[in-house]
């Protein structure tokens, strides 16, 4: 197989990834990255993507195992997987060499979460007496009462939110459209925004994106970094804060407050449960940590 064969095959592949299983573009630029450094092993070896055989893929995997951590190693391997499940299926290859792969056992990592506390002190820093103070407040509050990704939070247009209904429409993962309530406090804050701050940062320019940054343009996922960051300082979090804790912290307070897991999946766009259930993690250590601090006898 020439190297414009092997092409074609890798734009077959990839087409299928985006149009037909809809996957979210972070993950498939990921496999996009892992297919071509795979088809560099196989053309260093003179071995072609059809003829493999499962050693020969034991043997890639065991190249990765110096330079890659063991979750870059495990989305390399789902990427071989998918990779030979699509020839089998388009009927390039008759059986899978991918098959009997099996995944590390990735350490489960507990997101950041606040406490109720350090988001009360977060959500109050903006000045909501400045247009972008308002803008700040609403994007915090939004982010808190929701749960959203920050790239669902910085990609919502006008239409995404029903203010009488009280609802955010966001298009997640996959390009899975979810509905997610929002709270009151919320709600305010971003009326007001509305009213006041966003025809402010507008300058009579026009946008359909809800959240305006420098010249009328939608604010980027890296410009409300910067913004979390700094009011974080100024309310005095010292432990690693971005976008997603507020997600985290959204998740937790929720469990914590007795919502049941599979409502808390469905508002935070997870496609399996199991990913949800790390937060109940996160809930028992909490639970530990109250009551080490305030049983008579921990």
């Amino acid at each position: 197989m020439n190297a414009s064969e092997t092409d074609l095959l890798a734009d077959q592949f990839l087409h299928h990834l985006r149009v037909e299983r809809g996957l979210a573009k972070n993950t498939f630029e990921s496999y996009s990255r892992d297919l071509m450094k795979f088809f560099a092993f196989l053309e260093a070896r003179s071995l072609p993507p059809l003829g493999v055989s499962q050693a020969d893929l034991m043997d890639f995997i065991a190249s990765l195992a110096g330079p890659l951590s063991i979750r870059s190693i495990a989305r390399n391997i789902s990427a071989l997987k998918a990779f030979y499940r699509f020839l089998v299926s388009d009927a390039k290859i008759k059986s899978n060499p991918a098959r009997l792969l099996s995944t590390p056992k990735l350490p489960r990592r507990l997101p950041g979460v606040l406490s109720r506390s350090e988001v009360d002190r977060l959500l109050d820093q903006p000045d909501t007496s400045t247009s972008r103070g308002q803008r700040d407040g609403a994007m915090l509050e939004l982010l808190y009462a929701t749960g959203l990704r920050v790239s669902e939070l910085v990609g919502l247009k006008i239409p995404n939110i029903n203010l009488e209904a009280g609802f955010v429409r966001t298009m997640g993962k996959g390009s899975k459209e979810r509905m997610v309530p929002v709270g009151a406090k919320a709600l305010k804050a971003i009326r007001d925004y509305l009213a006041h701050g966003r025809p402010a940062l507008l300058k009579r320019k026009s946008s359909l994106f809800l959240f305006i940054g420098h010249r009328g343009k939608p604010i980027t996922r890296q410009g409300f970094w910067k913004i979390i960051k700094r009011y974080g300082l100024k309310a005095g979090i010292r432990k690693g804060l971005t976008p997603h804790s507020l997600r985290h912290s959204f998740a937790s307070h929720l469990l914590e407050g007795g919502a049941d897991l599979r409502s808390v999946q469905i508002m935070l766009g997870h496609a399996d449960i199991s990913t949800t259930q790390i937060y109940t993690h996160v809930t028992r250590e909490r639970l530990k940590q109250i009551h080490e601090k305030y049983h008579p006898r921990p």
